[in-house]
């Protein structure tokens, strides 16, 4: 009988790298600069470690389709490194292959890591008509943009919501989260930004305008994971656990059937639920301190918050606008900036996220520290909303 893996594996370290347009380095390196911080934070041996696993989703420039290039970066002599892929939930899916090998006695320490040079593979989020590009021959949905705006149609549709209502409430997503970047010496953007420039910005994909669509970075992020026992004989106290972690891949309902409305994402509602009764958590928006979530779009964390049970549906909207996300809100959401303000190297977008958590359950957020916080969930969207992927972290402190 399964019994799920809360509270089995501690987080002994964590690193991440400085987003943005590193030109001035390799995959290569922005691994090493997320994974000596973690090292160090974790107080161990690059020996220790037993097992990684590698998550990078598009980056074959510099990595192509193994983990050599990981053990060859970070020198992991002889042990198992596994690169991992699950479009932009991938940094979650390689968190997860380390936290399952822990938590099934496989290994005492293993190492996640996520890394993207997305900006040395030309991708640039929108389509071209001409053949030959990065996007014409690998992207199966056409316009991320596109895809998505979707949500706002289907939204508007079923709810009733104008035009003018939703278009503020999803400039005030950005806002808010420009607003937290700007404290961030780690983000790509760190400048706030004012409504109403967001609210005039050229029109990208209806609604969505420049400010409400994620930028295109390079990055990293990694976690050492551990089992609680062993990270307290290495003197932690105050122990970083993970509660849950669950996956939902589409079986192509949504788009092949007229079953769903567009107003929705149904990967992360499976996903929820089940990272939900595996962390015990039966009223998300009393009990989660925290949300890091999948804003590649403003109108994708709107629905996000329905589709978390964190707002009933129909009503984030006005959440939104009346600052339940915000850094001094109910729950606040990307207090660290967001994918707005991160970009999104896909490899590292789930841990840089768990990363931010973690920083917070530690008390090492700096001017962006919440009080006291319990609980921090993560969520990730690979694809479209009509046909993709949902990954769900959640950690917290031990107890909890």
């Amino acid at each position: 009988m399964a019994t799920g893996i809360k509270d089995k594996v501690a987080i002994l370290g964590m690193g991440c790298s400085r987003f943005g347009e590193r030109w001035d380095c390799g995959t290569e390196d922005l691994l090493n600069e997320a994974f000596l911080e973690a090292l160090k934070d974790a107080g161990i041996e690059r020996k220790q470690i037993e097992a990684a696993w590698y998550g990078s989703g598009v980056d074959r420039v510099n990595v192509g389709n193994s983990a050599i290039p990981l053990s060859t970066a970070l020198r992991l002599e002889g042990i198992p490194v596994t690169r991992v892929e699950n479009m932009c939930a991938t940094g979650t899916e390689a968190l997860r292959g380390a936290v399952y090998a822990v938590a099934s006695g496989a290994v005492d320490i293993a190492l996640a890591i996520g890394a993207e040079k997305l900006k040395d593979t030309g991708y640039g989020g929108l389509p071209v008509s001409s053949k030959g590009t990065f996007n014409d021959l690998w992207m199966p949905y056409g316009s991320a943009p596109a895809g998505f705006a979707q949500l706002a149609a289907g939204y508007r549709a079923k709810y009733g919501v104008s035009k003018e209502d939703l278009k503020k409430a999803i400039g005030r997503v950005s806002w808010k989260s420009h607003q937290n970047g700007a404290k961030n010496p780690k983000a790509h953007l760190q400048k706030a930004v004012e409504m109403e420039t967001i609210l005039n910005a050229p029109m990208i994909a209806e609604p969505l305008g420049v400010f409400d669509c994620c930028g295109v970075s390079d990055g990293a992020a990694c976690a050492i994971v551990t089992t609680p026992a062993i990270a307290r004989a290495l003197g932690r106290k105050d122990l970083v656990t993970v509660k849950a972690l669950a996956l939902s891949a589409s079986a192509g309902r949504e788009q092949g059937t007229n079953q769903w409305d567009g107003s929705y994402v149904q990967n992360t509602r499976n996903a929820a639920k089940a990272a939900y009764k595996e962390a015990g958590i039966t009223d998300p928006r009393a009990q989660l301190s925290a949300l890091e979530v999948h804003d590649c779009f403003s109108i994708t964390e709107l629905v996000t918050m329905e589709d978390l049970g964190v707002s009933k549906d129909g009503e984030a909207w006005k959440d939104v606008m009346n600052g339940v996300f915000d850094a001094d809100g109910i729950i606040p959401c990307q207090i660290d900036g967001g994918l707005k303000c991160f970009g999104h190297p896909i490899g590292a977008s789930g841990l840089r996220m768990v990363y931010e958590h973690y920083l917070q359950l530690t008390g090492r957020a700096g001017p962006r520290q919440l009080k006291n916080p319990k609980l921090g969930l993560s969520h990730n969207l690979g694809g479209v909303p009509y046909n993709g992927v949902c990954g769900i972290s959640i950690v917290g402190l031990e107890g909890a």
